[in-house]
């Protein structure tokens, strides 16, 4: 969560507009490169390895090859979070905007306006194997203008990505949401100024260890579809107390997200394509907003106490949760959270999810549908979500994996059929 620009105080802020939001709603449906290449070009088991250690997952399904084979998959397989995200994969299925639609898409009709990332909505529908190249599809679905708690005006952008693999297989989907609202008014309201940044006491931090050396994944025990019950508890798990060390061991795996943030001259030029993304620091420095995350006077100017984490490390959380419950015969299917709340460092987030629904799914898939939340230590739910798992059966047999939206064989066609789901 990052602001996308600041003006000088001097300037009226940003305002979202009547026209501002018309011109967004007219890039509807219209494919266009990602802002950012790809981190893994061709992502292999030590990808896989270095993107589950970033959110402290050690299910040795995805990178061990002596266990992986034994495995119902035969060999390892990515990680859910790897497969998609914002800028983890997929190189551009359309690297440039068709020539009739270049001034429509040229620069941001809400331009200035904070932007943070709000929820998002996965779906995954076929492994992601070693060594594969990607390629991703991009095109905003859907924007709804509303007033907000927080900030005044509102408006919701959400975009959609969906992946294949270079043997054509789809992969996935994934819908992200961003909040735009305007700065001044996340200023007045001052929100968050209640919250109390305290120290980790000694209690939590044994309860904390307690909980850490107890996780486990359920790994090669299956998990029958006929065991699960309304009602039943996913197994607990614990993160946290957050540092910033976990905030720079998230970005080794994960990249620097969708502003492409880099060192030294490529920093430099970066700042030269994103100018307003930059922001002189005391020692008038030009540095990112998502500084933000690791410097508490960043994040002061941004309306919060202190540092905070990145909504998607909560997604990666939550996705941890399931696959260490369902174990490795298992399939999850769809995922969504919010990220309604900042997660501070120092903050202690509980993983907890129960089974609200058993049911054969599309074409007799033996499913659970679970609700799943992250609580802090101040009893408060930061990210609350949904997911759907489908489960190995002694009646119905092994773990089939879903169809694809709308039977697509494209990524195109994929896209078609998500954004049908979404009024506009």
């Amino acid at each position: 969560m990052a602001d996308a620009a600041q003006t000088d105080d001097a300037k009226p802020p940003p305002q979202i507009t009547d026209e501002g939001v018309a011109r967004l709603r007219s890039r509807i449906g219209i494919p266009e490169p990602h802002t950012a290449p790809p981190h893994y070009l061709r992502p292999n088991e030590d990808a896989f390895r270095i993107v589950a250690q970033c959110y402290g997952d050690d299910n040795p399904l995805w990178c061990d090859p002596a266990y992986a084979t034994a495995s119902r998959w035969g060999g390892p397989i990515a990680p859910p979070p790897l497969v998609g995200g914002d800028t983890l994969i997929g190189e551009d299925e359309v690297t440039r905007v068709a020539d009739e639609h270049r001034d429509l898409m040229k620069g941001d009709p809400l331009r200035g306006v904070h932007a943070f990332y709000s929820s998002s909505v996965r779906e995954w529908y076929a492994p992601l194997r070693p060594g594969l190249r990607n390629f991703r599809r991009n095109a905003l679905v859907g924007v709804v203008d509303k007033p907000g708690e927080f900030a005044g005006r509102s408006v919701h952008e959400w975009t959609a990505q969906v992946f294949r693999d270079e043997t054509g297989t789809i992969l996935c989907a994934q819908l992200r949401n961003m909040i735009r609202v305007q700065r001044e008014k996340a200023r007045e309201n001052k929100k968050y100024d209640a919250v109390a940044i305290e120290p980790v006491s000694d209690e939590l931090l044994a309860e904390v260890e307690a909980a850490y050396a107890a996780e486990q994944p359920r790994g090669a025990e299956p998990r029958w579809w006929e065991d699960v019950h309304e009602g039943d508890a996913l197994d607990t798990i614990v993160k946290g107390p957050l540092t910033v060390t976990d905030m720079v061991c998230w970005h080794v795996g994960m990249g620097m997200g969708l502003y492409a943030v880099r060192a030294l001259k490529l920093g430099w030029k970066n700042r030269q394509r994103i100018p307003r993304f930059y922001h002189k620091d005391e020692l008038g420095i030009p540095d990112v907003m998502q500084r933000v995350h690791w410097d508490p006077a960043y994040s002061r100017k941004s309306g919060n106490p202190t540092t905070f984490d990145y909504g998607r490390m909560r997604e990666t959380w939550l996705i941890h949760l399931c696959t260490n419950w369902m174990g490795d015969d298992a399939w999850l299917w769809k995922l969504d959270c919010e990220f309604r709340l900042f997660n501070y460092v120092g903050d202690v987030t509980w993983m907890r999810g129960t089974v609200v629904r058993t049911y054969l799914a599309d074409g007799g898939r033996p499913a659970v549908d679970c609700e799943i939340q992250g609580v802090n230590q101040r009893g408060v739910v930061t990210a609350p979500g949904h997911a759907t798992i489908l489960l190995p059966s002694r009646e119905h047999g092994a773990v089939r994996l879903p169809e694809v939206p709308g039977n697509a064989t494209t990524l195109q066609g994929t896209l078609e059929a998500i954004a049908e789901r979404y009024p506009h």
